[in-house]
């Protein structure tokens, strides 16, 4: 395995050969429910066999010592006790083994994967990232991490370049996101978890891949007084991390935030296919336009309407190829002129002709 920054990547890609990183559970949404508050039950969580005295397989021992190691405190849940849980959270995760360590409601991955990261130095950086505190073998707290917003720093010690840098990122996009990887490949899962809230609020969004850039990497984290990353600001005014986020989100803050910044709502593909096809009660989406049609299909079906007195509007789909590929996913209908009455697919040139010759077209179209 891997160590390094590829490792929460390499977990990344084990899950989408797999299908989604958390899938629906037979049982229903109680036991979903149950395995969310268990696994958020302690900012570090490791489902195991047995317990941290008395583990039960070689793996979990190598994981609970690593975490020893790591001087951090944890929760754990023997899964030998509950075969809900046991064959629940497999399906849960997606992931099919034991150990299965989480951070902060996040799964980091099982025994290799807790061992590269341990190796590696990973582990520790993930855990300092988000506020996880160490503790001496008395119990006594070693050190502290920096999760929190606190006050600015009136002298930062940045240089004047770099600070004007990172002032230059923040206000380049009213809705910034510095963050592990990119939004198509994210690096860790708390970056994605960002990604994937932006994404629901239907927000447009631009982002900097903090490990292309150390300087900025650490700049950013004096910058703004806030230690781990990702981090999300929204008119050059810093958010907070996915924790943040996602309370936010949950709580319709987010919304919120937004909505008091001006940040409005981005149509989705499927929202402008919608709108258009609603656009008028008779959509015809064709090649060309009513007056000079581009296909012999869409002139016959034009000329239909026309004969029979229906009124329609028309889009041209050899103008935006964004729509004529959108739209054959969308009706599951692979070919063009497609005809819509009230936001229904009639059909193509076939149909609509049959229609025609059998004397039912306006009929239909005005019913």
């Amino acid at each position: 395995m891997a160590a390094g920054s590829t490792i929460l990547e390499t977990i990344k890609e084990l899950a989408k050969e797999n299908g989604s990183s958390q899938v629906k559970i037979g049982a229903g949404d109680t036991l979903k429910k149950r395995l969310q508050q268990l696994i958020e039950s302690n900012p570090i969580m490791l489902f195991m066999k047995g317990n941290p005295e008395e583990p039960k397989c070689g793996f979990s021992q190598k994981v609970v010592d690593i975490l020893k190691e790591e001087k951090v405190k944890f929760g754990s849940f023997d899964i030998l006790s509950d075969n809900e849980v046991r064959e629940g959270l497999k399906k849960f995760s997606n992931w099919p083994t034991f150990p299965q360590l989480y951070c902060k409601g996040e799964l980091l991955g099982g025994c290799d994967i807790a061992i590269s990261m341990h190796e590696s130095g990973e582990l520790k950086e993930v855990f300092r990232d988000h506020g996880i505190d160490t503790f001496d073998s008395a119990g006594a707290k070693v050190t502290e991490a920096g999760s929190g917003k606190g006050g600015t720093s009136a002298a930062t010690g940045l240089n004047s370049t770099l600070t004007s840098r990172l002032e230059s990122l923040i206000h380049s996009s009213p809705v910034m996101l510095f963050m592990k990887g990119k939004p198509e490949e994210p690096k860790c899962g708390f970056s994605r978890k960002v990604v994937d809230i932006l994404a629901q609020e239907k927000v447009e969004f631009q982002t900097f891949d903090i490990l292309s850039d150390e300087e900025v990497r650490q700049g950013l984290k004096v910058h703004s007084n806030w230690s781990s990353y990702p981090q999300l600001y929204i008119k050059g005014e810093l958010i907070g991390g996915s924790d943040i986020v996602l309370e936010m989100q949950k709580s319709g803050e987010l919304k919120k935030v937004l909505a008091e910044k001006g940040i409005v709502q981005k149509d989705t593909l499927e929202d402008r296919l919608k709108k258009l096809i609603s656009s008028s009660p008779v959509m015809l989406f064709m090649k060309g336009t009513p007056d000079a049609p581009k296909c012999g299909f869409s002139s016959k079906v034009v000329n239909a309407l026309t004969e029979d007195g229906v009124s329609f509007g028309s889009f041209d789909i050899l103008t935006d190829e964004e729509v004529r590929q959108g739209l054959k996913v969308f009706s599951n209908w692979p070919t063009f002129p497609q005809l819509y009455y009230k936001g229904e697919l009639i059909g193509g040139s076939d149909i609509i002709l049959e229609l025609k010759n059998n004397g039912e077209l306006k009929a239909t179209l005005t019913e």
